[in-house]
């Protein structure tokens, strides 16, 4: 079945691009979510017009995450653990904890964002992509630092 993406899916292709997918897949997610429409002449128009307003809006919204990453590059999150003799990390750090820490010093980034493969483990400094956007991926540094304990 041939739809119109009226919205970027992932994997799958931009607004306004017309893609061929299985049936079911077409029926069952993409048009209950009004994420494409059906490939016809009538809403070939719609789509035409909807993707040029669109692609003002792509471009705003690309914008706005470009500042958005170059302020987040500079943002210093150090992340506390405590550890063992080894220098062993108690635990890990995980997307969770990184979102956390970035919300307390005045960021929203949603934690799915957040691209970390697995948890930090290890005392250090980390690079760690969060996607802000289809095209625009903020480098967050991150540091692991033992915690340090009230001596009594």
């Amino acid at each position: 079945m041939e739809v119109i993406l009226r919205e970027h899916v992932e994997n799958l292709g931009r607004r306004g691009e017309v893609v061929k997918v299985a049936d079911g897949y077409a029926r069952n997610f993409l048009l209950p979510r009004k994420l494409a429409l059906l490939a016809n002449q009538a809403n070939m128009k719609i789509v035409e017009r909807q993707r040029k307003i669109g692609e003002v809006k792509e471009l705003a919204e690309r914008s706005a995450a470009e500042a958005y990453a170059v302020r987040l590059t500079h943002a210093d999150v150090v992340i506390a653990r405590r550890v063992g003799e080894n220098e062993t990390l108690y635990g890990s750090v995980t997307a969770a904890d990184i979102g956390d820490d970035l919300k307390a010093k005045g960021f929203e980034v949603d934690k799915r964002k957040i691209q970390l493969e697995e948890p930090l483990k290890q005392l250090g400094e980390f690079t760690v992509p969060i996607k802000l956007h289809s095209d625009v991926v903020a480098q967050l540094r991150v540091r692991v630092a033992a915690l340090e304990e009230p001596k009594e």
